[in-house]
């Protein structure tokens, strides 16, 4: 199976470096995206932008595809699904729920310039960070991409509700299913508590698993596919 690999703020489609040869090894067709503003050096791209490169990858795949969102790009990939719901075999969101309807995409930091730069490790310090070592760390941030404005506070917008057969599976790396299980219930995610298929894996890591734990995570995106 096609499986479309989605990296969030910061990242571009070289954060599924050491993913993509274990999906390969397990018979998968992974394809790590890098969206526009986010390591083409479009500064002025927007969430539509973003958005018309996942749907484009959905369409160009020769099956029916599993797409992989991780952290904020979770809203992305269910955007996908909400573009696609016919075409889209599941969703997985690693470490985040979608962004609801009317709300901003990644409002989260400061902008300047009209790029929301990454804003160091402070605010990830705990569950989400501890499993990166300063090297890791100091690797991130040299290569961390400015996310433009028009995409961190671009408005999301979901119109067909046959997204919500699109099964979905939670990736719970900082926390557990436990957890998300009850955000979703206290309405962290509307969405997500009207799917029709929602399930949850537990992977022991901090936020980034893609770089800290990359082949459980292909084994658990390789299960989704073929589950």
């Amino acid at each position: 199976m096609d499986i479309l690999l989605i990296a969030g703020l910061w990242l571009d489609g070289t954060a599924w470096d050491d993913v993509v040869p274990e999906l390969a090894a397990l018979g998968h067709h992974p394809v790590a995206l890098t969206l526009p503003g986010q390591g083409d050096g479009a500064a002025s791209a927007t969430l539509d932008d973003q958005l018309a490169t996942v749907v484009a990858a959905v369409d160009a795949a020769p099956g029916k595809p599993l797409v992989v969102g991780h952290s904020a790009a979770a809203t992305l990939a269910w955007l996908a699904a909400d573009a696609r719901p016919e075409k889209v075999a599941k969703v997985a969101l690693i470490g985040g729920f979608p962004a609801a309807d009317g709300c901003a995409y990644a409002d989260y930091f400061a902008v300047e310039d009209g790029v929301m730069l990454f804003p160091g490790w402070s605010p990830f310090e705990g569950a989400d960070a501890a499993d990166l070592d300063q090297q890791a760390r100091d690797r991130f941030a040299a290569a961390a991409v400015p996310v433009p404005e028009a995409v961190a506070k671009g408005v999301v917008r979901l119109t067909d509700e046959h997204r919500f057969d699109v099964p979905v599976v939670v990736v719970c790396p900082e926390f557990t299913p436990a957890q998300a299980k009850e955000w979703i219930a206290a309405g962290e995610s509307s969405d997500l508590s009207r799917a029709a298929h929602l399930e949850y894996v537990d992977l022991d890591s901090g936020h980034w698993p893609m770089a800290t734990r990359p082949r459980e995570l292909a084994h658990i995106l390789a299960k989704a596919a073929t589950s």
